[in-house]
């Protein structure tokens, strides 16, 4: 649990879980670096603000918020950006062809326990794929065509099929 201290109106020392105040946005980090947090808030709006270091403001925006993600949480997350007031965006998910060796792997998985043909396709919302695999649209589409490329599955308009 992430608190921050304080004195109190009486002169009584009091701690607080709303730590963003007391964050720091001078962080030596730059785009590309891992680094390591806890997460001390979600939102749906912006995702998750974490503590980078227990020092550092940092957010996972809510694009990024992919697998569950829990206030509490320690992660290990890539810096994507460094805004300009100093604050970090973050992701946890590697740069895209480092992700796609673990989303193929992945989808096949899921495959397996739909019994070898996914209900969807490629062409299906984003909520859909995100809430049935975890994955953006976009990562799916790259695992999937992969997949596709390799031969180890085939899609029709309504479903894909391992093979």
């Amino acid at each position: 649990m992430l608190v921050s201290l304080y004195i109190d109106k009486s002169g009584r020392l009091c701690a607080t879980m709303n730590v963003y105040r007391a964050l720091l946005n001078n962080s030596p980090y730059q785009a590309g670096d891992q680094v390591r947090g806890r997460v001390y808030e979600c939102s749906k709006n912006f995702g998750a603000f974490v503590a980078v270091d227990n020092i550092y403001s940092a957010l996972i925006p809510a694009r990024e918020m992919y697998g569950e993600i829990l206030p509490g949480q320690d992660i290990s997350a890539r810096v994507t950006r460094v805004l300009e007031d100093g604050r970090l965006n973050l992701s946890v998910r590697e740069k895209a062809y480092l992700q796609i060796d673990r989303d193929t792997v992945k989808l096949l998985e899921i495959m397996d326990s739909y019994e070898g043909c996914l209900p969807f396709s490629d062409k299906a919302d984003p909520e859909v794929i995100a809430h049935e695999t975890g994955m953006s649209k976009n990562q799916f589409k790259r695992a999937v065509g992969r997949l596709l490329k390799e031969g180890k599955i085939q899609i029709s308009d309504k479903s894909i099929r391992k093979l």
